[in-house]
């Protein structure tokens, strides 16, 4: 029965649904694989079996009576620990929520739970899903189910790894710099950044418990082991929150329904500012070539008329100005010292971090403005172009690194590279409230996965989703990792 563990979200719900296999079976054989998979990944770090299995017995008698809670009716599912789940712990990986246990569902787990799915476990990340690794001191370190030696990514590299090694029905995630993006290309699942403000974040930590702001470029996306599963989830999560508003928008625009042959593609696949590796490249590359090959227009000059540099430096600014929002005033001193002694033009990381995290509003402003009108470049673009092509990080999945952030390197065609630079890709496109979809489109020669980021226009989300499906016509989509059939 491993197979099953395999498939989508959508064909074990419709199997459960036509009572192929029970919910308490799913489960069971879900829980199973836990056992015997987990303790080497630690991907799912807390688990609620009791009441799941409970729910699971009452989802089988529901249809027995001919009900139905919806269409994820039954389906056993995990959960990023940054999202609240009642009855389960929430730490988003820090010490001091080691015991925050919430009284209620975040908003957008609500959603699916409402739509019939069964949460029987949280998944790891790092210290408030601040990193593109995942470990913590609550939990300790998850590995990637295609390398033990090498990180599955993060924040929502838990995530990740669960859907990758068969022991969910689907997860989700959130994104603020590739959170979502990078665990789904380091691992071979799908995984979708939506549209910003698309999806309400309330209940997800950071913020602090209990926020109400929305944050900037943050957002909460869907992560499965098909493109239609990501659909699937999106229509059920997405929508305002019900505290300031009506519960579901009037709809998303429908997915552009081009064929593969007269889609128009544009390819942005390297840049000097993040240099891409030679590895992921070679997997980009041989997907144009396919895609031109089955008849889609493939630009690999054409991208939005910005300036990268400027625009990543941007991001950072904006980043920080989110993340710093928790930082003790001992570190938010330090960074006032340093945005002082830097020089207003540099570009760097470290330098726009400083300024991003201890910036006033005035300069939040101005940096806004910047970024809209980096927007507008990128709106004319998908004027001519259906999607853009991208990657998702300059490497493939890079061995467990604990050292301090800022001093970190990862090596790009034997150089080494500043750590930070990983964020470039996801960040320019985050930072633009772009939907990006990232699919799997082969491994390295070392046997890693490689995924692409799929980038619509503002609210294109169902038309990157979409995309993601025709690339899976050239590509098979999905493999599990080896050892976990």
């Amino acid at each position: 029965m491993d197979d099953i563990a395999f498939s989508s979200a959508s064909e074990l719900s419709a199997m459960v649904r036509d009572q192929k296999i029970s919910s308490v079976g799913l489960l069971q054989h879900f829980l199973d694989r836990v056992a015997r998979f987990n303790p080497a990944l630690n991907a799912i770090v807390a688990m609620n079996t009791e009441a799941a299995m409970a729910r699971a017995v009452e989802a089988d008698k529901a249809l027995a009576a001919g009900q139905s809670w919806g269409p994820l009716h039954g389906l056993p599912i995990t959960i990023k620990d940054s999202f609240e789940v009642a009855g389960m712990p929430t730490t988003s990986g820090a010490p001091e929520l080691r015991d925050y246990h919430p009284k209620e569902n975040a908003v957008a787990v609500h959603r699916l739970i409402d739509a019939g799915a069964i949460v029987f476990g949280k998944t790891n990340l790092p210290l408030y899903a601040g990193d593109l690794q995942s470990y913590n001191d609550v939990y300790g370190t998850t590995n990637n189910p295609w390398d033990l030696s090498r990180t599955p990514g993060g924040s929502s590299g838990g995530a990740a790894a669960a859907v990758a090694a068969g022991l969910c029905g689907m997860e989700m995630g959130s994104d603020i710099g590739g959170s979502i993006r990078t665990p789904s290309h380091f691992c071979g699942i799908y995984g979708h950044k939506p549209s910003w403000g698309l999806v309400c974040g309330r209940g997800h930590i950071p913020g602090p418990p209990g926020s109400l702001s929305v944050d900037d470029i943050g957002v909460t996306g869907p992560m499965a082991r098909a493109p239609e599963d990501l659909a699937l989830a999106l229509n059920f999560i997405a929508g305002p929150d019900p505290l300031m508003g009506p519960p579901r928008p009037a709809g998303l625009p429908a997915a552009n329904d081009k064929p593969l042959k007269g889609l128009r593609i544009a390819a942005w696949v390297d840049d000097p500012v993040c240099p891409v590796d030679r590895a992921v490249g070679d997997s980009m590359q041989s997907m144009l070539d396919a895609l031109a090959k089955a008849g889609a227009y493939v630009n690999d000059k054409a991208r939005p008329e910005i300036d990268s540099k400027s625009a990543f430096a941007i991001f950072t600014q904006l980043l920080m100005g989110v993340v710093a929002a928790g930082f003790p005033e001992p570190v938010l001193a330090r960074l006032r010292e340093n945005a002082q002694n830097a020089d207003p033009k540099e570009m760097s990381f470290t330098a726009r971090s400083a300024l991003g995290a201890t910036q006033t509003h005035r300069q939040w402003l101005s940096a806004n403005e910047a970024r809209q009108r980096i927007r507008a470049k990128w709106a004319e673009l998908f004027k001519d172009y259906d999607v853009l092509l991208c990657p998702v990080t300059p490497t493939a999945a890079f061995p467990h690194d604990h050292g301090y952030q800022m001093a970190r390197m990862i090596e790009v065609n034997g150089r080494p590279f500043p750590y930070m630079d990983q964020f470039f890709w996801a960040g320019i496109v985050g930072m633009a409230y772009l939907p990006s979809t990232t699919a799997p489109i082969g491994r390295t020669a070392a046997g890693l996965p490689v995924g692409m980021q799929i980038v619509g226009p503002y609210y294109g989300d169902l038309t990157t989703i979409r995309v993601a499906g025709l690339l899976r016509e050239i590509t098979g989509g999905f493999v599990p990792p080896p050892g976990y059939a």
